[in-house]
């Protein structure tokens, strides 16, 4: 595609470049002082990637509001963890309540991300996100006011109608750059790097609000800022995507070519996250060092945040549908290296370093993934295609943790660094059956 600051040639030009009129090029404008300007060759440069994607009335301003609403999402389940077992004295009672809320989001996310795609963004996030918000406040007073167990879960799961705000985003950058590949690439690189950090500090602030403050801090922020994000989100409405018509007869995204495989490639990398996550918990306690499992996990979210936005400023280099192979099995190698650090080293130090570099390529699979996902998603069903990867991540993440869980019980917290290794090799073997199923073959 033609670069959007390349100028265009004159309407009278023919073929080969020569004006229809003299056979001579014009003569260049003189300066001031009479002598002629020198007219450059050289074609435009492009203005720093990022500021590009910003420079788009209204860009900045969603992306802002997205960023308020989306930084809840890391903060949510562990405010209801430290909440529920501060006040009530049960970290099974917090654990089941949480994980409840996973499941319902998991069911009811694609539905309302249905709703999305039908009746529009503003329309549907809105009233989602009040209702997702009664149901947190609801959980609070259950908790607070010592209601019996069943009304935690009931009120929690109301929960689950909490919209796809990093979606949504997206959906308005395919938008946005439906005509330019290389925009749409940046744009998906900095969502990706938004998630990554939003699920790396959310906690960090979940925490230090809950134990500062008082048990409920954590959700009340979080309620909060959910809230005051997306009304200032909804109110761009100059970037929010058109409503397509949808026939009766249309496809679920599930039965489009090409994608079931991808949104199982999904659920496998979210096996890798959910299963690193306990397994290094576990190699912490098992070192003393418990207190440090939050940092060394969040060295991996920094590592994939970083490449993401290097990722970004950088061109792509061929298809979505043969990068994403490339990038799951870089990601699939550079797995390796925390079973190797925790094996050969013991060191909570240098599985660190490990977690960090293998982090890197985390980024980068995700966001050739989501492309996927945004190219083989119809228009008028594009919030549900990626709510549905969302979806798979989700489930990936509460299996990856069971397995992972269950790994250290049975082979030690060391061994048990090889479960990521073999989620990375089923998203692999995914991902390449995937790339001979792609649409065109």
């Amino acid at each position: 595609m033609p670069d959007a600051l390349t100028p265009s040639p004159a309407p009278d030009a023919l073929p080969g470049g020569t004006p229809s009129g003299a056979g001579t090029l014009p003569e260049a404008p003189a300066t001031d002082d009479g002598a002629p300007h020198q007219t450059s060759t050289r074609p435009a440069r492009r203005s720093n990637s990022y500021r590009r994607l910003f420079s788009v009335p209204g860009a900045l301003a969603f992306t802002l509001g997205n960023l308020l609403a989306r930084f809840p999402q890391g903060m949510f389940s562990i405010s209801a963890v430290i909440m529920i077992s501060g006040v009530r004295g049960s970290y099974a009672l917090a654990g089941a309540v949480t994980a409840t809320g996973l499941v319902a989001n998991a069911v009811v996310g694609p539905w309302t991300a249905r709703l999305v795609d039908r009746f529009g963004q503003a329309r549907v996030a809105v009233p989602a996100v009040a209702a997702s918000a009664c149901g947190s406040l609801g959980l609070l007073l259950c908790v607070r006011f010592g209601a019996p167990d069943w009304t935690l879960f009931a009120a929690y799961v109301a929960t689950a109608a909490t919209p796809n705000t990093g979606g949504m985003s997206r959906a308005r950058w395919a938008h946005l750059f439906a005509d330019d590949p290389d925009a749409l690439h940046t744009a998906n690189s900095f969502e990706q790097a938004a998630d990554e950090f939003c699920y790396m500090l959310g906690p960090v602030v979940a925490a230090f609000l809950c134990g500062s403050l008082f048990p409920e801090a954590g959700t009340l922020a979080s309620v909060f800022l959910m809230v005051s994000g997306i009304l200032v989100f909804a109110a761009q409405r100059s970037t929010e995507p058109p409503v397509h018509a949808r026939t009766e007869h249309a496809r679920t995204p599930l039965r489009v070519r090409g994608m079931p495989p991808l949104l199982l490639s999904f659920l496998a990398t979210g096996g890798i996250f959910g299963s690193l996550e306990v397994v290094t918990v576990a190699f912490a306690d098992a070192q003393g060092h418990k207190v440090w499992a939050g940092a060394i996990l969040a060295l991996q979210a920094a590592g994939s945040g970083a490449a993401g936005l290097v990722n970004g400023a950088l061109k792509p280099t061929g298809p979505a549908d043969r990068r994403h192979p490339l990038c799951v099995a870089a990601m699939t190698v550079l797995m390796t290296l925390p079973l190797l650090a925790a094996a050969l080293t013991g060191s909570l130090f240098v599985l660190g370093g490990a977690l960090l570099i293998a982090g890197m390529a985390t980024a980068p699979t995700m966001v050739a993934g989501m492309t996927l996902v945004q190219q083989r998603t119809p228009a008028a069903q594009l919030n549900e295609g990626m709510t549905l990867a969302v979806t798979g991540l989700l489930g990936g993440i509460a299996c990856g943790s069971a397995a992972g869980g269950t790994a250290v019980e049975h082979w030690g917290a060391t061994a048990a660094y090889a479960v990521p290794v073999a989620a990375a090799g089923c998203a692999l073997l995914l991902a390449l059956y995937g790339y001979t199923r792609r649409p065109g073959r």
